[in-house]
C-alpha cells in the first residue's frame, strides 16, 4: 500500500487547504521574480510540522515551472556543502532534470529549498549560518527556507530575520481537516464513523500529515473505521514556539490558553520574560492595560528573584502564571495592534554586541595575566588609563603587544581605534620585525669562550727545597714550648708518620693568584 500522504499531496497551490492568505502571499512573491530579482530574495515559511509548508513550496515550483534544488536535514549542510549545492545553483544557469537547459534570461528559474533550516547542528553543519546569510544576499534564484521554530533561526542570524519575507502557516481547522480526510476516505472506499473522524482530527492537533497517516493506519485491512478503533490512537506531543506563545498571551483573549501555551514551550522562564517585556509596549496600546500588564510582569520577576535567592524552584510556577495568565488578563480594552509580533530588541542588541563582548573578555584576561592583576581590576581601573598611555607612547604599545600576546583586534579595542588603523598596523609590523630578529639571533652559532691560561708554576732550586724541608722537619719534631708532658699512665702522643704531608709541604711550590679576564 502506497503512502497516502504522498498519494494525496496537493500538486498546485490551489490544493493547499487551511492557509489561503499564506498561499496568496507566496504566489505574489513568486510572480515578482518575473520582472527581475526582487528586494526580498528569500522567503521563510514558518509554522508547526505537518501543515503544508514543504508541500506549498513544491507546489509553487510546479505551478511556476521552476526546477527544484533541495537540501533537508538528512543532507550534510556545512558551509562547503551549501556553497557547492545551493550557492552555485543560485548563481548560475544549469540543465534541468529532463536534460533541457534553463536560462534565467528566458524566465527559467530554479527554486532553492532549505528544509528544516532551523536545525543546523554545530559539528556536522559547521559554518552553515554564514553560508546561508551569503546565499540570501547574493542569490539570483528564488530561495525558500522552511522552519518549525523561526525564533531559533532568527536568534542565530539577523540576516534571516531582517532580509527575508516571513510567511506564517497556521494549523488547519477541525472542519477543514475533517473535509480533507473525508475526501481521502471516499476515494479509498473507506467508511469512517463521524465520532471516529472527530477523534482522528482531535488527536492530530492540526497536523494534516499525522491525520492522514492515522486514517491510513486505521483503514489498513478494513473498509470501516469505528469509534473504538479511533480510541487507540495516542495524542501527539505538540510544542509551541515563542511566537505562538506571544500570540496566546497578547491576542487570544483567554488567560487559560496563555497558561497552557507557556507550559507547551520548551524555553527558559527568563527567556519568556524577555519576550513578554519586548512585546508588551507594542501590544497593549491602552495606558491602563500597559500598567496592569507591567504590574503582572513585575510580580513574575519578584518570584524569579526569590528562586535565585532561596533556591526554591517551586516559585517558577508562580512566575510562569503571572507572565502568562496575569499579563493576558491585564488587557481590558479591545484595542488591537496592527503590527506583527516582535523579536525582543534586547536580544538583538546582545546578538550584535556578542563579538565585542568576547573581544573585551579575551583582552582583559590577557592583560590580567600580563600585569598580575584581577580581571575586574583591569576592566575598571587599568583599561581606561592604559588606553590613553598606549595612544601616546609607541614604545609601551610595542611592549604590551609583545608581553600580553595581543591580537590586532584586541589592541584596537584597548586603544579605541579600528583594527586596520595606522597605529595598530605599525605596532604589529614592528613586533613582527622584533620577533624575526630574535629568531635569527637564537639560530646563529654562539662564539666560543676563551679560557684564561693556567698560571705558570715556579720551581725552586732542588738544594733550597731540601734545606727548607729539613728545617720544617726539625720544627715539626721539636716539642712546643707550652706542650704538656704526658702524665704517668698516659700514652705518649703519636709522632708524625713518615712521608705524611703537612701544611708546610706546600712551601715547596711558588703559587701566584691568577687574574680574571673578561
Amino acid at each position: 500500500m502506497s503512502d497516502w500522504t504522498e498519494k494525496y499531496r496537493p500538486r498546485t497551490l490551489d490544493g493547499v487547504v487551511g492557509n489561503p492568505s499564506a498561499v496568496n502571499t507566496l504566489r505574489a512573491w513568486a510572480k515578482s521574480w518575473s520582472s527581475g530579482v526582487p528586494e526580498k530574495r528569500a522567503v521563510v515559511l514558518m509554522g508547526s510540522p505537518g501543515i503544508g509548508k514543504t508541500t506549498s513550496a513544491e507546489a509553487l515550483a510546479r505551478e511556476m515551472g521552476w526546477d527544484i534544488v533541495e537540501m533537508n536535514a538528512s543532507d550534510q549542510r556545512s558551509a562547503e556543502d551549501i556553497e557547492k549545492v545551493a550557492l552555485r545553483g543560485s548563481m548560475f544557469d544549469s540543465f534541468s532534470d529532463d536534460g533541457s537547459f534553463g536560462s534565467s534570461s528566458e524566465g527559467r528559474r530554479k527554486l532553492i529549498i532549505l528544509d528544516e533550516a532551523d536545525n543546523f547542528f554545530g559539528k556536522e553543519d559547521k559554518g552553515a549560518i554564514p553560508a546561508v546569510n551569503k546565499l540570501i544576499r547574493e542569490t539570483r534564484q528564488p530561495i525558500i527556507l522552511i522552519v518549525n521554530d523561526f525564533y531559533e533561526l532568527s536568534r542565530k542570524s539577523p540576516v534571516i530575520k531582517n532580509e527575508t519575507l516571513q510567511i506564517t502557516f497556521k494549523k488547519a481547522s477541525a472542519a477543514t481537516a475533517a473535509k480533507v480526510l473525508r475526501a481521502i476516505a471516499n476515494s479509498e472506499g473507506v467508511d469512517v464513523d463521524e465520532e471516529a473522524m472527530a477523534s482522528i482530527v482531535a488527536n492530530a492537533s492540526g497536523d494534516m500529515r499525522a491525520a492522514i497517516r492515522n486514517l491510513q493506519s486505521l483503514a489498513l485491512g478494513t473498509d470501516v473505521v469505528t469509534p473504538e478503533m479511533a480510541k487507540g490512537i495516542s495524542p501527539r506531543d505538540t510544542r509551541k514556539d515563542m511566537y505562538g506563545l506571544m500570540a496566546a498571551i497578547f491576542r487570544s483573549g483567554d488567560p487559560s490558553e496563555a497558561r497552557r501555551a507557556i507550559y507547551a514551550v520548551d524555553a527558559d522562564v527568563k527567556d519568556v520574560e524577555t519576550w513578554v517585556d519586548g512585546n508588551l509596549p507594542f501590544e497593549y496600546l491602552d495606558r491602563g492595560d500597559l500598567v496592569r500588564g507591567y504590574e503582572a510582569l513585575c510580580r513574575a520577576d519578584t518570584f524569579m528573584g526569590r528562586v535565585f535567592r532561596r533556591q526554591y524552584y517551586r516559585f517558577n510556577a508562580y512566575a510562569s502564571d503571572m507572565m502568562s495568565m496575569g499579563v493576558a488578563a491585564a488587557k481590558m480594552t479591545d484595542m488591537q495592534p496592527r503590527e506583527r509580533l516582535r523579536f525582543p530588541a534586547y536580544l538583538n542588541k546582545m546578538s550584535r554586541s556578542k563579538a565585542v563582548r568576547k573581544t573585551k573578555a579575551d583582552t582583559v584576561l590577557k592583560l590580567a595575566k600580563c600585569l598580575h592583576a584581577s580581571t575586574d581590576r583591569v576592566s575598571s581601573d587599568i583599561l581606561p588609563y592604559l588606553r590613553i598611555m598606549l595612544s601616546q607612547d609607541p614604545e609601551l604599545r610595542l611592549w604590551i603587544v609583545d608581553a600580553a600576546h595581543l591580537e590586532p583586534v584586541e589592541l584596537a579595542f584597548v586603544m579605541g581605534v579600528a583594527s586596520d588603523s595606522r597605529e595598530v598596523k605599525s605596532a604589529f609590523k614592528e613586533v613582527a620585525e622584533l620577533s624575526e630578529e630574535r629568531r635569527i639571533s637564537s639560530q646563529s652559532p654562539k662564539p666560543s669562550v676563551q679560557r684564561p691560561p693556567e698560571p705558570a708554576v715556579q720551581k725552586l732550586p732542588e738544594q733550597t727545597v731540601v734545606e727548607e724541608a729539613s728545617v720544617f722537619k726539625e720544627v715539626a719534631e721539636k716539642p712546643s714550648k707550652g706542650r704538656r708532658k704526658a702524665q704517668k699512665g698516659e700514652a705518649e702522643p703519636a709522632p708524625l708518620q713518615s712521608g705524611q704531608r703537612s701544611l708546610f709541604d706546600f712551601r715547596g711550590e711558588a703559587w701566584t693568584k691568577p687574574t680574571r679576564t673578561f
